[in-house]
C-alpha cells in the first residue's frame, strides 16, 4: 500500500519545524514534502533529513529528493514552487505566516505570504486530479484576528467577532488569508487559530524581542502554547480520519489552563529567567493601554480532543528555556540571583539600554509619545491624559478574574441543531446588516449574498458568518470600528470594551508606513524614508 504524502509549508518556523520534525519520526508511515526558502540551506536545518533520505544537498532553487523526503528549494509566492510541492500530496499543513513584528516592517511581504501564497495553496489543490474532493488542507490562523481582550472580555470563542487591531496589518492578512480557506469549496479543511507560539530553545526566545513588547497592555489575558506543542498538534492533523467531524471547523489552539496567565506575569518570568526584574528594567508607562490581543479560549479544549497537544505547562516551558541557557548567561543569571549588588548592575545596564530603545525605535509606543503621533497615541493609548495617567510600579497591577467574563452573544440560538433562514436573518441584522439571498438550502457552505450596514454586499457562506466571526470584508480591512461600533450590535460588544462611544477615528491605513523597515539600521531606514508618507501629527 503506498504511503500517503504530507505536504508541509513553513517548515523552518518556529511552530514548523516542530510539527517536521514529528512527522519525520513518524516517516514509515508517512512521505514528506516541504517547500523551504533557498537561504534555508545556510542554516543546514535540513541537511540531517536529507543525508538520512539520500537526497542531495542543493545551492539553490531546485528539487531535492530522496526515500520519503523531498524538499523543493523556492518561495509559497510562486505558484510553480507551490503547485510542485502539492503534486501527489492527500494532505497539506501550512504552518507558514509572515507574523509581527516583520509584518509592520514589510507589510507588503505580509500580504504575499499570509494572503497571496494562501491563495497558491488552494490553487494548487484544486488543480490536482480530484483535489477538491480529495485533499484536506490544515491552515493556521491567528488569535491576532480577534484583537484586544480586555480584562472582563479576556475569555473568547471561535464566532466572536473579528476586530483587528489598529494598525496590525498581520491580523488583516490574517483574516483575509483565513477567508480564503473557508469559502475555497474544498470538502476537507480546517483552520487552527493560533495562541502565542513560545519557542522552547532559549535562541529563538531571544529572537523575539522587539520593542513590540511594549505594544502588550500589562492586564492582557495569555493562554500561550509551546512550539513544541503547537507542531504536536498540527502533525496530528495527518493522521485525523476523513470521515471525521475535525473538517470544515476552525478552532481556537492554545496550550489550555496550564499556560495562562497575564502579560505583567509573562514578563516577570521572563526578565526572572535572567534573575532580573521586570520593574527595576523597564517603565510602567512604556506599555501600551490597548490594541493588542491574545485572551484564554474558552472552547480551546475541543481541539485538544482531536489533537491532544496541550502536554507543556509554564514551568516546562522554564525549564526548556534554562536547559537551552547558553553557559556564560547561565553564570551571570547565577551571579544576579546569588549577588544582589550583580543583580543591581545588570538590571541598571539593561535599562539604560531598554530605554534608549524605547525612546527611538519607530515601532516603540513610548516613542510615538515623545514625538507626538497621535494616530499612534490614539489608537494605543487612547489620549495623551490617559498616558500621562499611568501609575509606576508601585500601584498594584489589575489581577486576572478567574472566571468572571462577558460571554459574547452571536446573535442566534447556538443550541439549535439545525440552523433556519430566520436565524440567519437575525444573524444579519445583529450585525447591522441583511441577508440578501432568498433559496437558502438550510446548508451552512452554501455560499450566499450578504448587505452589511453600509451597502457592501458581499458573498459568504453561514458557517464563515456565523460559526467563525467573519462579516463585511470591505469593513474588515478598515479600522473605522468607532463607526462600524454604531451600526453592528455584533462587533460593538468587543469594540467597546476598551473604546468610548464618543470616539470617533477612522485611523488611516497607510499610516502602517510610519515603521516600514523599522528593523534596519537608521542609516538604511532614511533611505526609505521617502517611500513613506509623514505620520499626521493631529
Amino acid at each position: 500500500m503506498t504511503r500517503p504524502t504530507i505536504a508541509l509549508f513553513g517548515a523552518s518556523g518556529t511552530m514548523g519545524f516542530q510539527a517536521f520534525q514529528e512527522l519525520w519520526r513518524r516517516r514509515e508511515r508517512f512521505n514528506l514534502a516541504l517547500l523551504a526558502l533557498p537561504e534555508d540551506q545556510k542554516t543546514g536545518i535540513f541537511d540531517p533529513y536529507l543525508r538520512q533520505a539520500g537526497a542531495p544537498r542543493l545551492r539553490g532553487r531546485g528539487i531535492a529528493e530522496g526515500k520519503g523526503l523531498k524538499i523543493v528549494w523556492g518561495d509559497a509566492t510562486r505558484y510553480e514552487d507551490v503547485a510542485e510541492v502539492i503534486r501527489g500530496a492527500d494532505r497539506v499543513l501550512n504552518a507558514m505566516a509572515y507574523i509581527s513584528p516583520m509584518a509592520d516592517y514589510n507589510p507588503e511581504q505580509a500580504r504575499r505570504v499570509n494572503v497571496e501564497a494562501v491563495s497558491h495553496i488552494l490553487r494548487a489543490i484544486q488543480s490536482e486530479p480530484g483535489g477538491a474532493e480529495r485533499i484536506a488542507y490544515v491552515h493556521t490562523g491567528s488569535v491576532a484576528q480577534t484583537g484586544n481582550r480586555p480584562p472582563g472580555f479576556h475569555v473568547g470563542r471561535v464566532g466572536d467577532p473579528l476586530k483587528p487591531a489598529v494598525f496590525d496589518y498581520y491580523a488583516l492578512t490574517k483574516i483575509e488569508g483565513e477567508r480564503l480557506v473557508l469559502e475555497s469549496g474544498l470538502r476537507y479543511w480546517a483552520s487552527l487559530r493560533m495562541s502565542f507560539i513560545l519557542p522552547t530553545r532559549f535562541g529563538e526566545l531571544l529572537g523575539l524581542f522587539d520593542p513590540i513588547l511594549f505594544h502588550l497592555p500589562l492586564n492582557t489575558c495569555m493562554e500561550n502554547i509551546t512550539d513544541r506543542d503547537a507542531g504536536y498538534g498540527l502533525a496530528n492533523c495527518a493522521e485525523i480520519p476523513l470521515q471525521s467531524d475535525f473538517w470544515r471547523r476552525v478552532y481556537n489552539m492554545g496550550g489550555g489552563q496550564a499556560m495562562r496567565l497575564s502579560a505583567y506575569q509573562f514578563l516577570q518570568m521572563i526578565y526572572g529567567m535572567f534573575g532580573l526584574r521586570l520593574e527595576a528594567c523597564t517603565e510602567r508607562n512604556w506599555f501600551a493601554l490597548r490594541n493588542f490581543h491574545l485572551q484564554f479560549y474558552e472552547d480551546g479544549w475541543i481541539l485538544n480532543e482531536y489533537l491532544h497537544h496541550q502536554r507543556d505547562s509554564l514551568a516546562d516551558f522554564r525549564q526548556a528555556i534554562l536547559a537551552s541557557m547558553p553557559l556564560p548567561l547561565k553564570t551571570l543569571r547565577a551571579l544576579a540571583l546569588r549577588l544582589p549588588f550583580m543583580r543591581r548592575w545588570m538590571e541598571g545596564v539593561l535599562y539604560r539600554w531598554q530605554r534608549r530603545m524605547v525612546e527611538t525605535h519607530p515601532n516603540s509606543p513610548y516613542s510615538w509619545v515623545k514625538s507626538g503621533n497621535l494616530w499612534r497615541i490614539r489608537a494605543f493609548f487612547k489620549s495623551m491624559e490617559d498616558f500621562l495617567a499611568i501609575p509606576n510600579w508601585n500601584a498594584a497591577i489589575e489581577d486576572v478574574p478567574p472566571s468572571d467574563y462577558r460571554r459574547l452573544s452571536h446573535g442566534y440560538d447556538e443550541q439549535k441543531p439545525r440552523l433556519t433562514k430566520a436565524d440567519l436573518d437575525g444573524a444579519a441584522a445583529f450585525r447591522g446588516g441583511a441577508l440578501l439571498s432568498t433559496d437558502w438550502q438550510e446548508d451552512c457552505y452554501q455560499p450566499l449574498r450578504w448587505r452589511c450596514a453600509f451597502g457592501h454586499e458581499f458573498a459568504a457562506r453561514p458557517y464563515t458568518v456565523l460559526k467563525a466571526g467573519h462579516w463585511c470584508p470591505t469593513c474588515t480591512a478598515h479600522w473605522n470600528g468607532d463607526q462600524q461600533a454604531r451600526r453592528n450590535p455584533f462587533f460593538a460588544q468587543v469594540w467597546y470594551a476598551d473604546h468610548d462611544p464618543q470616539e470617533d477615528y477612522a485611523y488611516p491605513l497607510e499610516n502602517i508606513r510610519d515603521v516600514e523597515a523599522a528593523h534596519l539600521p537608521a542609516r538604511k531606514r532614511k533611505q526609505k524614508a521617502g517611500l513613506r508618507p509623514a505620520s499626521p501629527q493631529s
